[in-house]
């Protein structure tokens, strides 16, 4: 495969050195077990690691392929990192890319989530829970924040994200219709008034050089990025057959309604349907897994948010959990393969989930390359991203009611969770404390206090 080009900046003139597959592939493994902290801590981690580190690709085009993943369904830094692969070493260089960002990730939260529904009802586990509820809320709410604070640099796209926000929370308007309304909002805008929509969007990071790099802002886009009808059938074609194979295989072994089956096609579904990264989908797989079919309680769907966020995996894996506890707990293979039948959708429901992002940005990367100069495509992203930061508001709502209400809302405030939850956000606005420290933090006082005599 050939080797692509490095570049160091401790001479940002000089002709970088080459890198060659292996050497990517470490990397792209090493990330996949280091990217904590939600899309943003991921993205984050990835830029250092590609941009400020290694030079591998320039500012403005990291962030003009984040806005582009961020129009897309599906995790946008798993789907980011599948795109810089592939710029990188083609197809194959994609695949390892997107695939290792997922794959270590998987392996851990089935095993979180067996120790979960096998334990979770012990005093210790329960306790734990309890305290990392209200963190998980805290965490959602610094995330709307975080990127808020990257995008909103203007009144028009601050009355963007409110717009979205009242949407969503008060006439429950469904996302891609806000996604619509928005990109429409940027198109005429980027016309209009194209100043300000020329600000870049999503987490990441603020503008600096770090050195010419090896995509630099001037590189011819590379023969394999350019756009061919040819390469475009072939990726069709193969993703079409590797959906298609095991859905025909679940429904030939266990028929149409088997919870199994239900998943595969549920979460097709959520993989097409939902835009604007893991905080944005979750409120659809919630309304799925909770509501329509009954895989798994409200409250679980918050545990498992909190196990999604303490394991270095795309927030979305949280999907992984729904899958393993909806099978578990209905168990699928019978009362004697639990276990089993848990990892089984687990596996499943990430195929399911993670194919059409690969299949996105395989056959939307030559989109990609000619477009990042373009006014009128990067405006609408910049007003998706906007809208975006509402829709996570709503999110974070969502969770501090069941929160702060468990029973509902004829149930007695939690005075408890309020407190850990202020105490949770302080830890993140004002210390900037990492997430993983205050979910530990959070988790102790939960137990703590459950341990407590009634």
């Amino acid at each position: 495969m050939q080797p692509v080009i490095s570049t160091s900046t401790d001479n940002p003139d000089m002709t970088p050195p080459r890198v060659s597959f292996r050497e990517a592939f470490a990397f792209w493994l090493e990330l996949g077990f280091i990217s904590f902290g939600g899309p943003a801590g991921q993205i984050a981690v990835m830029h250092q690691g590609v941009l400020e580190n290694r030079c591998w690709i320039s500012e403005r085009r990291f962030l003009h392929a984040l806005n582009f993943c961020m129009l897309l369904p599906g995790p946008e830094a798993q789907q980011l990192a599948t795109n810089i692969g592939w710029l990188m070493h083609r197809t194959w260089g994609g695949i390892v890319a997107g695939g290792l960002f997922v794959l270590p990730s998987l392996f851990i939260l089935i095993s979180l989530s067996w120790i979960y529904v096998a334990f979770g009802s012990t005093p210790l586990v329960a306790g734990l829970f309890y305290g990392i509820k209200p963190a998980v809320t805290a965490i959602v709410l610094h995330a709307a924040h975080r990127i808020g604070s990257r995008t909103l640099r203007n009144p028009t796209l601050w009355a963007i994200a409110t717009a979205s926000l009242v949407a969503i929370f008060a006439f429950d308007m469904p996302f891609p219709a806000i996604v619509a309304a928005a990109a429409l909002v940027g198109y005429l805008g980027g016309r209009l008034v194209p100043e300000t929509f020329k600000v870049g969007g999503g987490h990441g990071p603020a503008s600096k050089s770090f050195g010419r790099a090896l995509i630099d802002d001037d590189t011819p886009t590379p023969s394999h990025a350019l756009f061919s009808g040819r390469s475009l059938l072939k990726v069709l074609v193969a993703g079409i057959l590797l959906w298609l194979s095991p859905m025909a295989a679940l429904t030939a072994a266990f028929g149409w309604e088997h919870s199994l089956t239900g998943m595969g096609w549920f979460f097709t579904k959520a993989a097409l349907l939902t835009f604007g990264g893991a905080y944005a989908v979750l409120p659809y797989v919630y309304q799925g897994a909770v509501t329509a079919y009954g895989w798994l309680t409200p409250l679980q769907m918050i545990d498992g948010l909190a196990l999604g966020e303490t394991t270095p995996d795309p927030l979305i894996m949280v999907v992984a959990f729904v899958g393993f506890v909806g099978a578990y707990v209905k168990a699928v293979f019978g009362p004697d393969n639990l276990f089993l039948a848990g990892t089984a959708a687990a596996v499943l429901v990430t195929w399911f989930t993670f194919l059409p992002s690969f299949l996105f940005i395989l056959s939307g990367g030559p989109l990609i390359e000619s477009t990042h100069n373009d006014l009128k495509f990067t405006a609408p992203l910049t007003a998706i991203t906007a809208a975006v930061v509402g829709v996570i508001l709503n999110l974070a709502l969502f969770f501090g009611y069941h929160v702060l209400w468990p029973k509902g809302s004829g149930g007695a405030f939690d005075w408890v969770s309020a407190a850990i939850l202020l105490l949770a956000s302080l830890a993140l606005f004002r210390y900037r404390r990492n997430v993983i420290h205050v979910i530990t933090a959070c988790g102790a006082l939960g137990f703590v206090f459950k341990a407590l005599p009634a």
